[in-house]
């Protein structure tokens, strides 16, 4: 824990200034509100020598005195409120900023086992009480610590019997708050795993809506959110019942301070022991006492569910990315796009079973090659491994001679374009999500492009051409249109090796042959490699490899293979 909070302070290093502003005017609000009870216990132990001279100006001395305090205490309020909320913000931003760009760090398998939702809560609602930690903790603190110290002094100076009895129960009291706060913690952390499976559960929903009623399965997705908002509503009630004891528990313990003060001042005023102003100045000052242990109360709260939050957010920061540059990585350039697999194996986990095994393939610059084979047979697994979204777990691969695990990894991917069955177009233009393949591309480039990948025509006809805004994911837009925008990505990347995994399974037949001429349009003079799922497209390839759980089975042309009547004749027989 110690580690996290040095963790959590460093981030308040480029606010230093706006901080410590912040704490000093804190300090001010705290004692402006030491000095008003003091104000009080002099105007009524001097009340009768103020009648006696008419000193009615004294009065409105004092008056103007206090008015001018409350003015003060206005700007420090208001600054504390707004300019420490605005450098809150600002470290939220920061925050979010690193966690978002170490999401851009992580590789495939950190998401293959994580769900979007619960990513999404880390950088939303845990960030936001993080932020009102950050901001509120310090000031309420030093708020808190100078009112009880300050009231402690001016108490024990006013009387040592009733400073005794306001402070007897307070042992007790913090025991009560530390015992409380452990269970408080763990509830509050149950809390934030909650939200995110709910979190979770919205996005999948949402991301799925069109399956769901494709299905009319909307009653099965509102029993599998019941289940996630029952357990969030368990997970609440456990933490809303620490908390109510914690709160009903400190508020009784700050009334029977009164009492006992009330009790003992009223015993020692029957013995003429402390004076009428004196008490009447010490149940002010209990006031000013007691409102700082509702401070550290609700600061408690508030540490609890930002530190839980902050646990959560570093929890994925110190996920170190699997996939990185080697320290004495080079650039990977003037690539000719020979690529080999020397004795590849993988397994996507120590404990799952071996995807590849001793793969041996060599494919020469500019040549065209088909991967066929069932499903689980590792192609998709295969190419995946080129641009490094996996590690080989056994060999190596080489491009041009050089160990992919040797060169920088935008390099290495900057040389590589993929066209998958599953499109993936972000929120926003035609242009835009062109443009992608290579931010610095004029128009002129762009529409190039979209003209080498057949998209120029049917993008002409949409309402607002290249600026047309197509939806969350290209809803707006085809099937075959979707698949031609991201050819035109990699049209526009203009990469030396292309994958094109299952590109046009998904296709009718007319969306295929356009995107299939784009294809092989992209591909000329490039070293591609083709996942195929309709073998009757693939006829033509260069060569054709026959990947199995076995490793690679067969190799050779259409003609040669079928001539071989083996694995490829069989499943070209069954879906060529």
């Amino acid at each position: 824990m110690k580690k996290n909070i040095k963790r959590m302070i460093a981030y308040y290093k480029p606010y230093k200034g706006t901080f410590f502003a912040d704490i000093f005017f804190a300090l001010v609000c705290s004692g402006i509100a030491l000095v008003i009870p003091l104000v009080v216990r002099y105007i009524t132990s001097n009340i009768a020598q103020i009648k006696e001279e008419n000193n009615i100006g004294l009065i409105f001395a004092i008056g103007a005195v206090l008015i001018a305090l409350v003015a003060v205490q206005f700007g420090a309020r208001f600054f504390i409120s707004y300019v420490g909320h605005v450098m809150g913000a600002g470290m939220e931003y920061d925050m979010r900023a690193e966690i978002f760009a170490h999401y851009q760090k992580l590789s495939f398998s950190f998401y293959d086992e994580q769900k979007v939702g619960q990513l999404m809560s880390r950088i939303t609602s845990d960030l936001f009480e993080i932020s009102e930690l950050l901001h509120h903790g310090p000031e309420n603190l030093v708020i808190a610590s100078i009112k009880l110290i300050g009231a402690f002094v001016i108490l024990s100076q006013i009387s040592g019997y009733l400073t005794v009895a306001a402070f007897v129960l307070v042992p007790f009291m913090c025991i009560y708050a530390i015992f409380m706060n452990k269970r408080m913690r763990r509830a509050f952390r149950w809390n934030r795993e909650k939200i995110a499976e709910i979190n979770a559960r919205i996005e999948d929903n949402l991301a799925g809506i069109r399956v769901v009623k494709s299905f009319g399965n909307e009653m099965i997705e509102n029993d599998k959110f019941k289940e996630g908002n029952d357990g969030f509503l368990r997970a609440k009630k456990n933490s809303y019942k620490y908390m109510g004891l914690f709160h009903s528990g400190m508020t009784s313990f700050t009334i029977l301070i009164n009492v006992v003060v009330i009790m003992t001042g009223g015993a020692l005023l029957v013995n003429d022991v402390v004076t009428v102003p004196d008490f009447i100045a010490f149940l002010l000052y209990i006031n000013v006492f007691t409102e700082p242990i509702q401070t550290l109360i609700e600061f408690t709260e508030q540490f609890q569910n930002g530190y839980t939050g902050f646990e959560r957010f570093i929890e994925i920061l110190d996920t170190a990315p699997d996939i990185t540059d080697a320290p004495d990585a080079e650039e990977l350039t003037n690539v000719r796009g020979r690529i080999a697999f020397e004795d590849v194996s993988f397994r996507y986990s120590e404990a799952a079973h071996r995807v590849l095994r001793h793969i041996n393939l060599n494919v020469e610059a500019g040549a065209y090659v088909a991967l066929v084979g069932s499903s689980g047979g590792g192609k998709t697994t295969l190419c995946s491994l080129i641009p490094r979204f996996y590690d080989v777990t056994g060999g190596r691969i080489t491009i041009d001679g050089k160990d992919i695990r040797e060169v920088t990894l935008k390099s290495l991917r900057r040389n590589i374009g993929i066209v998958q069955q599953d499109v993936y177009l972000f929120a926003g233009t035609v242009y835009e999500n062109i443009s992608y393949g290579n931010p610095s591309a004029t128009r002129e480039e762009i529409i190039e492009a979209a003209k080498l990948a057949n998209a120029h025509d049917f993008i002409q006809e949409l309402p607002k051409g290249y600026d047309t805004d197509i939806g969350q994911r290209g809803i707006k837009l085809s099937g075959g249109q979707k698949q031609r925008l991201s050819i035109a990505r990699v049209f526009l990347k203009n990469p030396p090796i292309l994958i094109f995994d299952e590109a046009t399974s998904a296709l009718d037949n007319e969306s295929e042959n356009i995107v299939k001429e784009s294809l092989e349009k992209l591909a000329k003079n490039r070293t591609t490699f083709v996942i195929a799922h309709r073998l009757s497209t693939i006829r033509n390839a260069q060569r054709i490899i026959v990947l199995t759980e076995n490793g690679i089975e067969e190799s050779g042309t259409h003609d040669e293979l079928m001539a071989k009547n083996g694995a490829y004749a069989a499943l070209y027989k069954w879906n060529g």
